[in-house]
């Protein structure tokens, strides 16, 4: 498999726009503020209508109509303001199917914001910092399949015979076969378009075991458990499975109980008909 090929392709998705990469630099700045937001968005008029439906979701249950950016910001926070940003700023690369990984139109869409959604409650519930950072992180972390997808399709068997014979994650044998895996790709993906270093670690090393279970920092923990619990809600998987390993341990890092897991799937089974209605909103549906 010629790599060169498979990393070229990089250039075939659409770019965050401008707009998105203002936002993205702003709230990495952590002495940003919530006017500087409102002053970058307010010029893009077909993301301002976006973030305005999307904010008048019911996912937000707003008692009001929210009119205008600065009100939006004004209900929301900055940290939900910069994540519906990113929704409408990334959409368009993960709405189609990727049928490599057995992946419907909108399937990998879904995945990508309920993973999002799920890693901004946990992590609000833990009082982590940087919560925009591990939002993007998390809706981008797959983008590297949407350029795979194919040679995955190509390739299926030999990573298949792998994986069983083998006793390899699907990842571990994509990169075997492919030269790469998916995750690492997202990694050059997130570096091209000029993401924060912390973000294309992340991207990088979102099924690295020993990077989720050493050290202090629980961006990948965090990230991991809330793909855990997509997979326990039937959301996302394809034919990767993604082979999550370590759960226990992840739970223990983060301090999380049985019952905050419980918990958590609950918030999300509550929220679904609404989550169902940002993802088609922010998917362009």
């Amino acid at each position: 498999m010629d790599l060169d090929i498979i990393i070229r392709k990089i250039d075939s998705l659409s770019p965050v726009s401008v707009t998105g990469s203002k936002v993205m630099e702003i709230i990495s700045n952590p002495e940003s503020s919530l006017g500087e937001i409102v002053d970058v968005i307010k010029y893009d008029q077909g993301l301002t209508a976006n973030l305005l439906r999307l904010c008048n979701s019911a996912y937000f249950g707003l008692r009001v109509k929210v009119e205008s950016i600065s009100q939006a910001v004004a209900y929301l926070g900055l940290t939900k303001v910069a994540g519906v940003v990113m929704m409408a700023s990334l959409s368009k690369n993960l709405t189609a199917a990727q049928k490599g990984y057995d992946l419907n139109e909108g399937e990998l869409w879904k995945y990508a914001v309920s993973s999002a959604l799920i890693v901004q409650s946990l992590a609000e519930k833990r009082n982590l910092g940087n919560i925009p950072c591990l939002f993007t992180s998390a809706l981008l972390k797959d983008i590297g399949k949407v350029i795979l997808s194919t040679h995955i399709r190509d390739a299926f068997q030999q990573i298949i015979i792998k994986v069983q014979k083998e006793g390899l994650t699907f990842l571990e044998a994509e990169k075997e076969v492919l030269g790469i895996d998916h995750a690492e790709l997202g990694a050059m993906v997130a570096e091209k378009w000029r993401f924060s270093p912390e973000m294309v670690f992340i991207i990088r090393n979102h099924h690295d075991p020993m990077k989720i279970l050493i050290g202090d920092d629980l961006s990948i923990p965090i990230i991991y458990l809330a793909d855990t619990v997509c997979m326990m809600v039937g959301i996302g998987g394809g034919a990767d499975g993604l082979a999550y390993r370590y759960y226990q341990e992840v739970m223990d890092r983060l301090d999380f109980t049985e019952l905050d897991l419980q918990k958590t799937i609950a918030d999300f089974w509550e929220k679904n008909k609404s989550v169902e209605e940002m993802i088609n909103i922010s998917g362009g549906h």
